[in-house]
């Protein structure tokens, strides 16, 4: 583990896009566990990985984990044939995913594709460079972890009402950095977030009951816009 914890400061502070001081590390990019139910997901994940035959695995936090909610029957549709695993925890944030792709979420397996949407619940405490910074550990964590896996990285969708939304615009802004992780070979970047979205930029209830989290006609939407670069990276 402490290998891992110095290969990740390596890599933010020597990357020339992601630069942050050695003895300056902030919260987005030290891996921290939780515990409670948390922890029960966490090993539920492992315990299905060590089963084999996973060829797509979706990782992120409490939107990703609706896949198994109100996602559950558009899941099915589009993912129930595709040996696919939802690694989502509500409220993780990048430090969660971090240390969960450090602890066995991934291990001995090689999906064809990694989707990766995370970074919504940093939005109230880290900045826009901050929250890249951790899209550019877990990015690390991935190609080092699966290095036959091609990485999706998703913009964080947008929240709340309107485009003034304080927390959509962090979001935004960090969205603008982390794409550049994005090499067009094995790590590859795609912005829906508009989908989501009337012309005007508001968001609505339809769409995201609570200016957040997603229904069914929203995961409907997030399924159908990123197939046609899924079944790409996939091979099919």
């Amino acid at each position: 583990m402490r290998y891992v914890y110095l290969s990740l400061i390596t890599f933010i502070c020597f990357s020339p896009r992601f630069s942050v001081e050695a003895n300056d590390l902030h919260s987005a990019v030290k891996p921290v566990p939780r515990s409670g139910g948390w922890m029960k997901r966490h090993e539920s994940f492992n315990q299905r990985v060590d089963l084999g035959t996973v060829d797509l695995v979706l990782i992120g936090d409490s939107i990703t984990h609706g896949w198994d909610g109100k996602g559950r029957s558009v899941w099915g549709k589009f993912y129930g044939k595709r040996n696919a695993v939802n690694l989502g925890i509500g409220g993780d944030r990048t430090q969660h995913v971090i240390w969960r792709l450090d602890n066995g979420n991934v291990k001995g397996i090689t999906p064809k594709a990694a989707v990766v949407m995370i970074g919504t619940n940093n939005s109230g405490n880290n900045s826009p460079e901050e929250i890249a910074d951790g899209l550019a550990a877990i990015t690390k964590q991935l190609r080092k972890k699966l290095p036959k896996t091609k990485v999706l990285l998703l913009g964080i969708f947008p929240r709340g009402a309107n485009k003034d939304d304080g927390r959509r615009q962090v979001n935004e802004k960090a969205n603008a950095i982390f794409k550049k992780l994005a090499d067009g070979k094995d790590v590859h970047y795609l912005d829906i977030g508009d989908k989501f979205l009337e012309p005007d930029g508001t968001l609505t209830r339809k769409i995201m009951p609570d200016l957040l989290h997603l229904s069914v006609e929203g995961y409907t939407i997030w399924a159908e816009s990123i197939e046609p670069t899924l079944k790409k990276l996939m091979g099919e």
